[in-house]
């Protein structure tokens, strides 16, 4: 009997589609593109390779014809699609409603020679419920060939800006890096930051806060005018490059002047309120979500980065199991549409009315508009498939990140439909006569006179000081004329703080903002800037490294226009009017690559500057009291620091993970030296610095020496940071506690010491030879003699029998008559499910707090034979360069990735159950590229 195929681009779609459809429809997946561009030498056909242009995959001599092959990785993907498409009389193509979507269905339509007598349809919907597939299937249409037009534009010019930068790149900088046309900027507004925070020069100012009372409460108001002159009271009141003030004419508080105003300030008299404006203002609700706004308040509220965030998503988005009902619980992720369905917004009305009352609902649906002029992805925003689908109905069937971001889609879709905040703004001002000038303070507040959609939604800031849980300042009800009482008025000194770095989120809103990239693309751009080395993660902060400032100096200084951010983005303009077919694709790549009379395309760009682009040297300064040059260069084995030319040069390595903005002279010269730390710095001891420095059994901290102490070779304190403290998450807080270890508690019956310390595998109590583990690290900074005495008195057979009676993480059942209970435990190797008498491991990756009892269940039935630690923690669908499905798994000497013919081993300190499909793939053709490593040979030297 015929049948209808159904084509995917997922595994997880596929089996999600499957369910809705009947028993006359096939759901295949095509795990991706089937064809693209050559990747490497050996994927070019033999037809091509003495073409000039054969590295490219591109004829650039012929239109700019793209060369597609279908990789080795697909050819199994490519026979099972060409095979289930034999016996179809319908081909429905059912690839994601977007460019690339629409890009991988023409290339499933050229690769499977569909028989003529086949009917070929291409079906799209954005959210993966039955009755949006129904609707699709209505509905069907032809492949759009302007959409995939668009996108081969934008491959074949990604591809032709990529190859022929990226070996400039390797020559003069450091092999394995890339360039790229969003990437690039990227990196250049990062390193544009950095440059910002190495310029800024810090000033100290003294401020005075006065604490009030009114008749009918107390505010808190600060010094702002001294008779006619305004005090300096922020950082926006100084030059960033000076010091100085902006304003000469500014009164400048030092530390003599402001105490002797606040002194005087606690006994004069009166203070009196001399302007009080109220005025009424509101508060709109956002907007709901596209794909950069999640991505960026996913960073902010969830400490998401932009990968995961996008995993996520297309989890929600593809399918989950709800008790046997697999379902696609939010819209499609990768739109720059701000467009709600009708479905959705009279869904919404109903649970605004039904939740918070009907004073919450506007009297008609809000629609959103895009700010961008060509919003190119698919046509809605991202929400929830169901809004009556709240978290506690599905939260149980969902990881932990996953709860957390439906949650966050679903409050921001059900806040975007709800009626504004209304809100009253004061502002006061208060006089007083202090040491013989009058002095002004202020202070403003707002009250909150209806929530509206505040009752369901805070957005967040990039702004890690920024409050957002208390946004109402309330201020007492006062009039003109009344006269307060201090009863305290303190002065401070404040310094001002250099421009915050990059986030994720921030990042992303600044793309966005200058219309440099796509939905789709941002994800991947963050991912790659960190994985190449450009820049990597000190708490949510993105620090470009030096080798982002020499490819950024070098593109500025040689390839300008590439460098620009107003030329990138009227690329993407440019590139949006082709998908519109107002600009002609092959004048448009020949105008950017090839030379046309006095205009040099990019080939002739590289071809003439190549010879005068020197190795970069990033200028650190000078040595005091000379000319002599100190600069950060970048080497095969990493970046190191030069002072002087010529033979003879010193030189020093660049410590890992250093921020450039701490690469002073006088560090460089400390390094030099041979005085530096080789650690990253991450909190001061006192007056000494604390690095955390990768040793043979992993992270530790370690507090630097004095001079004294290093001539005299004193042994450094060294503190092993516990398994799960990563570097870029401690904070000083975790420092000031990690130094507390190992603590003496006293001694034993037996005279032997009790030391309670931390090691590579967990925090512990020792006395002798015995040794207790504990629950937690921190535990080890407040446990008692008593306590560690009691732990270290019971047998280790016995605190294994005993282990149910720690405290639980979890409860999934609790114990009845003929009934065990099932309970989530934390053991020394990582959470664990028992029932009593039979533990299971939980895999890495599983939020161990969001098991549910038939998971649990599960686990504790699989017999010990089926090798729990071979369970693969994460699994991929093939991909371009890799032989077959891939997985992470655990092995003896570290989690790897395989696709069945090459392990790559994950770099340290990557989380195997967080890395994503591309992070797999690239390892896997990395070291596919590398080949076998050499045989070590052994015996005699001939």
């Amino acid at each position: 009997m015929a049948k209808k195929l159904v084509i995917v681009e997922s595994p997880a779609k596929a089996k999600t589609i499957s369910r809705f459809l009947g028993n006359d429809y096939v759901v295949e997946a095509s795990f991706g593109h089937i064809r693209d561009l050559p990747e490497k030498a050996g994927d070019i056909p033999s037809e091509f390779k003495d073409k000039k242009w054969a590295r490219l995959g591109v004829d650039v001599d012929n239109k700019f014809q793209p060369i597609y092959v279908v990789p080795s990785s697909k050819s199994s993907a490519v026979s099972k699609l060409r095979q289930a498409a034999k016996g179809a009389d319908t081909l429905l193509l059912a690839t994601d409603e977007d460019r690339e979507g629409e890009s991988i269905s023409w290339h499933i339509l050229q690769v499977l020679r569909i028989p003529k007598a086949t009917k070929v349809e291409r079906i799209v919907f954005h959210e993966i419920t039955p009755e949006a597939i129904n609707a699709a299937l209505k509905s069907p249409r032809q492949v759009d060939e302007a959409l995939v037009r668009a996108q081969e534009t934008r491959r074949i010019l990604d591809r032709l800006y990529g190859y022929s930068l990226s070996p400039v790149l390797w020559k003069k900088v450091a092999p394995k890096l890339s360039a790229g046309r969003v990437q690039s900027i990227a990196v250049k507004l990062l390193v544009e930051r950095e440059k910002q925070r190495i310029a800024f020069v810090s000033a100290k100012y003294w401020g005075i806060e006065a604490a009030l009372k009114a008749e009918k409460g107390s505010f808190k108001a600060k010094l702002v005018r001294l008779d006619d002159k305004k005090v300096a009271i922020d950082g926006g009141d100084f030059d960033p490059n000076t010091g100085k003030l902006k304003d000469p004419k500014m009164v400048l508080l030092d530390a003599k002047n402001a105490q002797a105003l606040a002194d005087n300030g606690k006994d004069a008299r009166p203070w009196k309120v001399v302007k009080l404006d109220k005025t009424p203002a509101s508060q709109n609700p956002p907007a709901p979500f596209m794909t950069s706004t999640l991505q960026q308040e996913a960073s902010r509220k969830l400490k998401f980065s932009a990968r995961h965030t996008m995993q996520i998503a297309q989890q929600l988005y593809e399918g989950v199991d709800l008790d046997g009902e697999r379902v696609g619980l939010i819209t499609y992720m990768r739109t720059d549409s701000l467009t709600l369905a009708q479905r959705a917004l009279d869904q919404a009305r109903e649970v605004i009315v039904g939740l918070y009352g009907k004073e919450y609902l506007p009297k008609t649906a809000k629609q959103y508009k895009t700010k961008s002029k060509n919003a190119q992805e698919a046509h809605e925003a991202i929400r929830p498939t169901d809004l009556t689908r709240r978290l506690q109905d599905v939260k149980k069937y969902l990881s932990a990140d996953q709860a957390a971001l439906y949650d966050l889609i679903w409050k921001r879709t059900i806040a975007s439909q709800m009626v504004k905040a209304e809100l009253e703004r004061t502002a006061v001002e208060v006089a007083v006569k202090l040491v013989d000038k009058t002095a002004t303070f202020s202070a403003s507040g707002s009250v909150i006179l209806f929530p509206g959609f505040l009752k369901a939604y805070v957005e967040g800031s990039d702004d890690p000081d920024a409050e957002l849980a208390d946004r109402e300042v309330v201020m007492p009800d006062m009039k003109v004329g009344e006269e307060v009482v201090p009863t305290s008025v303190k002065a401070s000194e404040k310094i001002t703080k250099p421009p915050l770095r990059y986030s994720e989120a921030s990042l992303v809103k600044k793309l966005e903002e200058e219309g440099i990239g796509r939905p789709s693309t941002y994800a991947t751009i963050l991912g790659t800037i960190q994985d190449r080395g450009y820049c990597f993660q000190k708490g949510i902060e993105l620090v470009p490294t030096f080798v982002a400032f020499g490819v950024t100096e070098l593109l500025e200084k040689h390839f300008a226009d590439l460098a620009d951010l107003k030329f990138t983005a009227n690329m993407e303009q440019e590139l949006d009017e082709i998908a519109d077919g107002k600009r002609d694709w092959v004048d448009y790549l020949s105008a950017f690559y090839l030379s046309k009379g006095k205009h040099k395309g990019l080939v002739d760009q590289i071809t003439a500057q190549e010879p005068e682009i020197a190795y970069p040297r990033i200028l650190i300064g000078t040595v005091p009291d000379s000319t002599e040059e100190i600069v950060v260069r970048i080497g095969r084995s990493g970046c190191f620091i030069q002072r002087g030319d010529g033979d003879g040069k010193a030189t020093a390595n660049v410590p890992d993970r250093m921020p450039p903005d701490e690469m002073t002279v006088e560090r460089a010269l400390e390094l030099l030296a041979g005085g530096g730390s080789s650690g990253q710095v991450v909190a001061s001891n006192g007056d000494r610095k604390v690095v955390v420095k990768t040793g043979r059994f992993g992270d530790y901290i370690e507090v630097e020496l004095t001079p004294e102490e290093k001539a005299a070779k004193v042994e450094p304190k060294r503190v092993t940071l516990p398994p799960d403290l990563k570097p870029d998450s401690v904070t000083d807080e975790d420092i000031n506690d990690l130094l507390q270890l190992p603590r003496a508690l006293g001694s034993n019956s037996s005279g032997e010491e009790v030391v309670a310390s931390v090691g590579r595998y967990g925090a512990y109590v020792k006395a002798g030879s015995e040794a207790r583990s504990l629950a937690t690290w921190r535990d080890a900074t407040t446990i008692t003699l008593v306590a560690a005495l009691d732990l270290l008195s019971k047998p280790k057979a016995a605190m294994k029998r005993t282990a149910g009676k720690a405290e639980p993480l979890a409860v999934l059942r609790e114990e009845s008559e003929g009934v065990q209970s099932v309970r989530v435990m934390s053991g020394r190797f990582g959470p664990y499910v028992t029932d009593g008498q039979t533990n299971a491991t939980i895999p890495r990756g599983t939020d161990p707090t969001a098991l549910t009892l038939e998971q649990a269940l599960e686990m504790l039935s699989k017999p010990k034979s089926a090798a729990p630690g071979r369970e693969a923690i994460q699994e991929f669908p093939q991909a371009e360069g890799t032989a077959g499905p891939m997985r992470v798994l655990s092995g003896k000497y570290g989690p790897y990735v395989t696709d069945g013919k090459v392990n790559a081993t994950l770099p340290r300190g990557t989380d195997p159950a967080t890395i994503t499909a591309e992070q797999a793939a690239d390892l896997v053709r990395a070291k596919a590229a590398a080949g076998p490593a050499p045989k070590k040979r052994f015996g005699r030297r001939k």
